[in-house]
């Protein structure tokens, strides 16, 4: 199998980056680090790494010294996990699934997985079911239809739900063969821009790869919010756009929010509108993860973003890439797990009848480290090249990048970490607007630039919907 530095050299020198760079760059650590068959902790570590070796490169290129990178193998797979190990006055995370979200059979001896966290969905599985949200009685519904039949009628009413399938079904879709045809990151320029230089004002302020930079951040759960915390600890402005009538998840919301800023603006009102084209005019990155097409309907595309702002970096996260007949589909880590394969591939390799989760939400942690790697490297492009650029990840395609990793054939025997080693080695405390947080520090060390969250986590909406003053 590949060497967690050729795993790092492949995504590196796809996105451009300078082969040279990489002779800077440390990894330690042997795997596996945590029970999988799945290389889950070069995973985390090599995408972890990337997106710091791109700070690291935008500080050289900005006049600062070259520096090195390092990640611990164990730290970063920890941090793909940061979610179960955060502490509220020293509280742990209350349960992170809602009372009818998991696993069910179906009536033609299949497993399917409900998604329902956000009550809009969970409603929509009720209604197709025609129950209440009670899960003997989803189960007792369930038995009356075909797994795929499910799968497809619950999409159709809004709903987010999986039916688990092999690799090999999988692989034979639609949405497989089209992701196959498609990078790891997508980088493509969409309209011609002059390059913008990078900002004088914040310059040098002493310790920020990404100081004056501005980053918009509409996205939710995991993936989205940990590539704008990723940006944040390494100096950018990060400014989360919700609404204040979105469901969201607390507990992601405090861990994803550290280094951030927060506001609420109603985009399906003219004023929020208005609003928001504003703060895209002096943005330097736009990164969102909504429902494909849901802010091209606000006028928020990545044209429209380029035509009210050229030399953007627009960043787009989607459940099941860009391409094929999912391109439009909903979806989320533990759907995209159970539908790809891995699921059945996990549950095989440890001998139950039924699905096996992987031993981190790994697909939402790489693929929000890829996107801010995907950002960086944009923005890098578009100083030396000017045009204004579309970055494009999904979750499918980090999913099949794993697959491909190989597989640990004694992985699933590996003693999980406990919680008290976790706290002992990789935790930093700190205040936030919901009390005193205990939470996993960032596991890339840069040695001349630390990573590091100069703000608090706040509730969402704290802050008005402006841009800082730079100094």
């Amino acid at each position: 199998m590949q060497s967690p530095i050729g795993v790092l050299s492949d995504i590196w020198t796809s996105a451009g980056g300078d082969k040279a760079a990489l002779e800077r760059v440390h990894l330690t650590g042997e795997e596996p680090q945590i029970p999988s068959s799945f290389r889950v902790a070069v995973a985390g570590q090599t995408t972890i790494a990337a997106a710091a070796l791109a700070a690291a490169e935008i500080w050289r290129l900005r006049g600062g010294e070259a520096q090195g990178v390092s990640v611990d193998m164990r730290h970063a797979v920890v941090e793909c996990r940061s979610e179960r190990y955060l502490r509220l006055d020293d509280k742990p995370p209350p349960p992170a699934w809602d009372a009818i979200a998991g696993v069910y059979k179906t009536g033609d001896d299949r497993f399917v997985r409900c998604h329902t966290n956000f009550p809009h969905h969970r409603d929509a599985v009720c209604k197709v079911l025609g129950c209440v949200p009670e899960r003997d009685k989803v189960q007792a519904a369930l038995m009356q239809w075909k797994g795929a039949d499910f799968e497809t009628a619950a999409y159709a009413a809004g709903g987010v739900v999986a039916l688990m399938r092999s690799y090999d079904e999988w692989s034979a879709l639609p949405q497989a063969c089209a992701l196959a045809e498609l990078p790891l990151i997508s980088i493509d320029r969409i309209g011609d821009a002059p390059p913008k230089p990078w900002p004088k004002k914040s310059w040098p302020k002493g310790d920020r790869p990404l100081a004056g930079l501005r980053v918009l951040d509409l996205s939710r759960v995991i993936a989205g919010p940990v590539a704008g915390r990723t940006l944040a600890a390494h100096g950018a402005d990060v400014l989360l756009v919700s609404g204040p009538a979105l469901p969201a998840i607390p507990w992601l919301t405090i861990d994803t929010g550290r280094g951030k800023l927060t506001t609420f603006i109603e985009l399906k009102s003219e004023a929020g509108k208005a609003q928001m084209r504003a703060l895209l005019k002096d943005a330097d990155i736009f990164s969102q993860g909504y429902r494909p097409r849901a802010l091209a309907a606000l006028g928020f595309s990545p044209e429209h973003a380029a035509e009210i702002n050229p030399g953007i970096v627009y960043v787009t996260l989607s459940a099941y890439g860009h391409g094929g007949p999912w391109a439009e589909r909903r979806g989320f880590d533990s759907l995209v797990q159970t539908t790809t394969g891995f699921n059945d591939a996990e549950g095989k390799a440890v001998g139950v009848d039924g699905p096996k989760e992987l031993p981190a939400q790994i697909l939402d942690h790489a693929t929000g480290y890829l996107m801010a790697f995907g950002a960086m490297m944009a923005k890098a492009r578009q100083a030396r090249e000017g045009g204004s650029w579309h970055v494009r990840v999904s979750l499918a395609q980090t999913g099949r990048w794993l697959w491909n990793l190989g597989r640990l054939a004694d992985g699933l025997n590996t003693p999980d970490l406990t919680g008290e080693a976790v706290h002992a080695a990789f935790m930093e405390t700190m205040s936030s607007g919901f009390g005193t947080l205990k939470a996993v520090r960032h596991s890339a060390v840069l040695s001349r630039t630390p990573a590091q969250w100069s703000r608090p986590a706040m509730p969402l909406g704290s802050h008005s919907p402006q841009w800082p003053a730079q100094s």
